[in-house]
């Protein structure tokens, strides 16, 4: 079916009242097209096939549900009711956060994410102790599996999140071994982006009778975001991309490249530039991708250079600017690259360097987004310095060596700064941005004017009564 319903409030789809408490509390006023569309038949049990762009709001989609059918009798000893299957670790570490805003006031949730790049004993410890929700990668969920570390007797749901991805990148029969050892008696949720066949034999061997959801490229895509392309020579591309930099300043940039070796040119020239920019792409062990993605969120970054690694599955408040330095190789990417900006509301500029001859692509761009691009001459003469427009970052990161495991949480980080004490002045809560707790270290944002006081305070003071190494990460 395709939804072209308008958006229902939260309440009327009978989630439990903590649910809508904490949306209510997170400013989300109605539903998106996809949440009007599928929560109410994923409350039923019902299997779904679901198909919508990103920044849609699919992830809260099938989170709600998952969160409103848990049984949370048992906390110690948890049996896994829920498995999210994701293609990348973005997309994992992104479900995980999800689960844990959202099922905030259900007390004892355990949410476990299963990736590479972290340490399997650890993984399989927390799996002997019990979890509700499983959100990981088809290798390292698989890898758990074969182990017998993984106890899907009372599995009530699975997901498959950007299942055409994972098939793309060569999970398929991962992702098969995984779900033939599930109970037959689950639902199974489907989302993709878009339904080649491999997608539809998939559903025909693991799903039952699954409602059918199109959500269309939604009105606020074409609204919210400008379209510009520029021709350039492939030869001249990052030289013009440091002119549509100039053209088009931004507090927050996303430039995506097709190669690694792309990604090394572009942020050589814009450190060179004294501009604040990071790298993201596969290759990165997990907590270099944790740093890169901190501290580009928390605004200590100003331009992020990546690969597709960054296309899916990335919540970036407020991105003002994505470049398309490299064409995406498919069609449905571009959605993907530039659904990045102009969300809730904002709006955004996404910005496509074009090769010569070229156009019939850049058409196909423009049918996709359903919104032509403009086409403008650029007016900057200076083709390398991109002047103070993107010299220096509102923001600086500190780093603390304690976490989950250490029992901290946002509130001990942020009590220890705004509290005035050894003659030292309170930081003001705006002074303070994003705080993260991972399980055995944190990160908080703060403003750089306050930045040295920042340290001083948490280097030399305590949290929660216990001493911790800080220190300034870049």
């Amino acid at each position: 079916m395709t939804s072209t319903e308008p958006s229902l409030d939260f309440k009327s789809t009978l989630l439990k009242d903590e649910l809508c408490a904490v949306v209510a509390d997170l400013g989300f006023d109605s539903m998106t097209e996809i949440q009007a569309a599928a929560i109410p038949v994923l409350l039923t049990g019902k299997d779904l096939i679901g198909q919508s762009q990103t920044g849609s709001g699919k992830t809260a989609a099938f989170v709600l549900p998952i969160l409103h059918n848990l049984d949370m009798s048992r906390q110690q000893g948890a049996q896994v009711q829920a498995l999210i299957i994701c293609p990348t670790r973005e997309l994992v570490a992104q479900v995980v956060a999800d689960f844990r805003k959202l099922g905030r006031l259900l007390p004892g949730l355990q949410v476990l994410s299963l990736i590479g790049g972290q340490p399997g004993r650890e993984q399989a410890e927390s799996l002997k102790a019990g979890v509700h929700i499983l959100v990981g990668t088809p290798g390292r969920i698989l890898d758990h599996g074969t182990k017998g570390r993984i106890d899907v007797s009372e599995l009530k749901t699975l997901v498959l999140d950007e299942a055409d991805k994972m098939l793309e990148m060569g999970f398929e029969e991962e992702i098969k071994a995984v779900i033939d050892s599930l109970p037959a008696k689950r639902q199974t949720v489907l989302f993709s982006a878009t339904f080649p066949n491999e997608i539809e034999a998939l559903s025909r061997r693991y799903q039952k009778n699954p409602v059918r959801i199109k959500i269309e490229v939604s009105a606020e895509l074409k609204r919210n975001i400008e379209q510009y392309v520029y021709e350039s020579p492939t030869a001249d591309r990052v030289k013009t991309l440091m002119r549509v930099l100039q053209q088009h300043p931004a507090q927050s940039v996303v430039v995506f490249c097709n190669q690694k070796a792309t990604i090394a040119e572009v942020t050589d020239l814009l450190a060179q530039s004294q501009v604040s920019c990071s790298a993201l792409h596969g290759d990165l062990e997990q907590r270099e991708r944790d740093r890169v993605m901190s501290m580009f969120k928390n605004g200590s970054t100003r331009i992020l250079v990546a690969t597709d690694v960054a296309a899916r599955g990335l919540d970036i408040d407020n991105l003002e600017l994505v470049v398309n330095l490299d064409l995406p190789t498919q069609t449905e990417t571009y959605i993907h690259r530039i659904g990045r900006t102009g969300r809730a509301g904002r709006s955004g500029v996404a910005v496509t360097i074009m090769p010569p001859n070229q156009e019939l692509k850049i058409q196909e761009l423009e049918k996709m987004s359903g919104v032509p691009m403009l086409r403008k001459p650029l007016g900057f003469k200076n083709q390398f310095g991109l002047g103070a427009a993107y010299q220096g970052s509102a923001m600086q990161t500190l780093s603390i060596s304690g976490g989950r495991e250490h029992k901290l949480r946002p509130g001990d980080i942020l009590g220890s700064l705004t509290a005035q004490k050894d003659n030292l002045p309170a930081l003001k809560s705006a002074d303070i941005g994003k705080i993260e707790i991972h399980d055995r270290f944190s990160y908080v944002a703060v403003a750089s004017a306050v930045s040295q006081l920042a340290l001083t305070k948490l280097r030399d003071g305590r949290i929660k009564g216990s001493k911790f190494q800080v220190r300034f990460i870049k």
